[in-house]
């Protein structure tokens, strides 16, 4: 089946059962399922019953997709997102974002937690990702383009759309909260970078590091959504005399001790 095949029917398995006119999703990133305390559930959607979606192999994602109300509005989570490093090519683990479109969804919120790359970054911050840096092996654009999903080079100027930053900033501000903004840089993973490479990411100018995120951004960017990304940062990685070792243990307590101030913040933001 041809890859817009795919999409089509995966769109149309989820166009019988949720409602029509959603324009929000969010996707939750590691240890990031607190945000799911804030709707009130209409339907989970294990992903391996959807057509043609991959399934999630990371024990700290669920790997459901949640029809869920946030007082009024009406919203898809993706409890859960699909990596590079899991195997999968770049053109299936985007496809989620490829039916969020066909779906007629508007704004893409992401999050995920990544390591800090610049000196003022601790563990536990909030950081409102600016740009990205790329160094992925595969693009999710590459091969033959179909304008039915997009146009052949998308400009990736304000890709993180400015107007959501500057509300979630204002937001943020109203809560007390502090939330920094930065530069997110993608490697494949899964292994974590040396001290080495840590600092050559930091010098080329990253503040951020993960594994996941900009295929997402990518796509979504290609399919002409609105997106808003934000990290929790899991673990100090610059200068090299404060990194430490770290386990996915010590990055699910980071996240489950920032989890509920990420969720108030996106909460507020998807309402407003």
């Amino acid at each position: 089946m041809e890859y817009y095949d795919q999409i089509s029917q995966s769109a149309a398995f989820l166009r019988e059962i949720i409602p029509q006119g959603i324009q929000d999703a969010v996707i939750l990133g590691t240890g990031l399922g607190k945000f799911e305390n804030n709707i009130k559930k209409i339907l989970e959607i294990p992903y391996e019953t959807i057509p043609n979606f991959p399934s999630s192999t990371v024990k700290s994602h669920s790997g459901k997709l949640i029809i869920g109300k946030l007082d009024s509005k009406t919203l898809l989570v993706f409890s859960g997102r699909f990596h590079y490093y899991e195997g999968y090519s770049m053109k299936s683990l985007t496809l989620p974002i490829r039916v969020l479109a066909l779906l007629g969804i508007k704004n893409l919120f992401i999050t995920n937690v990544a390591g800090g790359v610049k000196e003022s970054f601790n563990a536990g911050d909030l950081v409102m990702i600016k740009d990205h840096i790329n160094l992925l092996p595969e693009n999710p654009l590459r091969g033959i383009n179909d304008d039915r999903l997009g146009i052949r080079f998308p400009d990736m100027k304000d890709t993180y759309t400015p107007s959501l930053r500057l509300k979630a900033q204002n937001i943020a501000e109203e809560m007390g909260l502090n939330l920094k903004s930065g530069v997110y840089l993608a490697l494949q993973g899964p292994n974590l970078e040396t001290a080495a490479e840590y600092q050559f990411i930091h010098h080329i100018g990253a503040d951020l590091v993960g594994m996941s995120t900009v295929p997402e951004v990518i796509v979504a960017r290609h399919s002409g959504m609105n997106i808003f990304a934000v990290s929790i940062v899991s673990n100090v990685c610059y200068p090299p005399e404060r990194i430490t070792e770290t386990t996915l243990e010590s990055v699910l307590e980071v996240a489950e001790n920032s989890g509920n101030k990420l969720s108030q913040l996106l909460s507020k933001l998807i309402i407003n």
